[in-house]
């Protein structure tokens, strides 16, 4: 039977609708609630997050669970260690209700999965929480706790934050070491707050060397994310709305942004507006490097488990088969490309805003708004130039649709600034108004 403090967190009443959680345990959970209440009692907490419910996404590694990435695919080995930000929670005593739902390898903005079952978003269940952080977007907008941690290489974290109505920061390339690490990848927190996030920040960000990628430690003051507000003043902002690629910006999503941009002026930033720097060359090359990647991967698999992984998965992997040499050099190179242009085109900006995403969250029986897996990245123009220039960006809500669905707002700032964006996102949440009520859970 699930425990009554399961019950006060959601997940019991949600899960049956939204399938977020993978090896939800009520028991385990409970004796570490049980643990970390004895050692308040004895005044022995072993820092902030003692006792506090954190989820942990699939494809971070859990000492002692498989880690199936998603897929069927996936042969479900016990986790020998438990992966730096899964160990940093556990240090810090913080309550692992369970782990989160991903799609096949995390190659999808989606929440489908062969292995999982399909995700769905809390605001209206006939649509996406986003992904590949599927299941840590649904669980923290519907109360599954209020911390939870994904990953990110080309928006994983600030889309399904976009689409559910949290907020999310993809942090600088290697301020939260992961492993294993490599282009563009970065945990993350989720939580339906900054301050959430800034408190998981403190503990997320301590080092880690197995991450070769991290940045060397700073004690940044985390707790001082709050002081955005007195900084707004002559900040220097660019809006981008129009990426240079990829699907257009639905006019809900333009509108929610624009006004968000006018409060920013109000406050007294100067709002200038950018012009687009990331090209189809660019997009398309990392995507032909990315499928090209994922058909190695696939090959390697036996021909029994390659044929459960997601056929559009499958089908856009194996569209890189006929890469030859100087092609896939050309696509590797599209990743510095990116980066190149991208810091060249915020270099004169504090902050950029963009829509975090062009559309609101769409179906979510499909695996990209195109659903083809021949135009599988057209909306991750917006978010994935801030994983190459490995600048930490953030989602955070600004309005609705007509139907009631979330509008993310993406808050970038310069390299190594994750302070910054913080206090920048916290000072938007402070001028933006009241938001709706969370979603409650369908009446049985």
């Amino acid at each position: 039977m699930t425990s009554p403090a399961l019950h006060d967190l959601g997940a019991h009443a949600w899960e049956p609708h939204l399938h977020a959680s993978y090896l939800l345990r009520p028991e385990l959970a409970l004796a570490q609630a049980r643990a970390s209440e004895a050692r308040w009692q004895r005044g022995e907490q072993q820092g902030p997050l003692d006792g506090v419910p954190v989820t942990i996404k699939d494809n971070i590694a859990t000492l002692g669970d498989p880690v199936p990435l998603g897929t069927a695919a996936t042969d479900l080995t016990p986790a020998a260690a438990d992966a730096p930000p899964s160990a940093r929670l556990k240090e810090a005593g913080a309550v692992l209700v369970c782990k989160t739902t991903m799609p096949d390898y995390g190659m999808l903005s989606s929440g489908l999965s062969t292995f999982h079952a399909l995700a769905r978003n809390p605001w209206d269940l006939s649509k996406t929480p986003g992904g590949s952080s599927a299941g840590a977007g649904a669980a923290a907008a519907a109360g599954y706790g209020p911390l939870h941690v994904g990953t990110d290489i080309g928006g994983s974290l600030r889309l399904p934050a976009g689409w559910c109505g949290i907020f999310s920061l993809k942090p600088s390339l290697g301020r939260i070491p992961i492993d294993p690490p490599y282009t563009g990848r970065a945990a993350g927190p989720m939580t339906r707050t900054v301050a959430d996030a800034a408190l998981m920040m403190q503990v997320l960000s301590l080092p880690d060397a197995r991450d070769s990628m991290s940045l060397p430690y700073q004690a940044i003051a985390w707790d001082q994310f709050d002081r955005g507000s007195d900084r707004l003043r002559g900040l220097r902002i660019g809006l981008l709305m129009d990426a240079g690629c990829g699907l257009p910006v639905e006019p809900e999503v333009q509108a929610a942004i624009l006004a968000a941009a006018r409060l920013f002026e109000q406050a007294g930033a100067i709002v200038e507006p950018m012009a687009p720097f990331l090209t189809p060359a660019m997009l398309s090359g990392m995507d032909n490097a990315w499928r090209l990647r994922s058909h190695l991967d696939l090959a390697a698999l036996s021909p029994t488990k390659k044929a459960v992984v997601l056929p559009y998965i499958r089908d856009w992997a194996d569209s890189g088969a006929g890469l030859n040499g100087a092609q896939a050099f050309a696509a590797f190179s599209q990743f510095h490309a990116t980066r190149l242009a991208t810091v060249k085109a915020c270099a004169p900006y504090d902050y950029v805003l963009s829509p975090t995403s062009p559309m609101p969250a769409f179906a979510a029986e499909l695996p990209s708004p195109t659903n083809d897996p021949l135009r599988p990245l057209e909306h991750i123009a917006f978010t994935v130039p801030f994983n190459m220039s490995e600048q930490p960006a953030s989602s955070v809500n600004c309005g609705y649709t007509l139907g009631g669905l979330p509008i993310g707002l993406q808050i970038a700032g310069q390299r190594f600034d994750d302070l910054g964006v913080l206090q920048l996102s916290h000072a938007f949440e402070q001028m933006r108004g009241p938001q709706r009520p969370w979603p409650v859970p369908p009446v049985a």
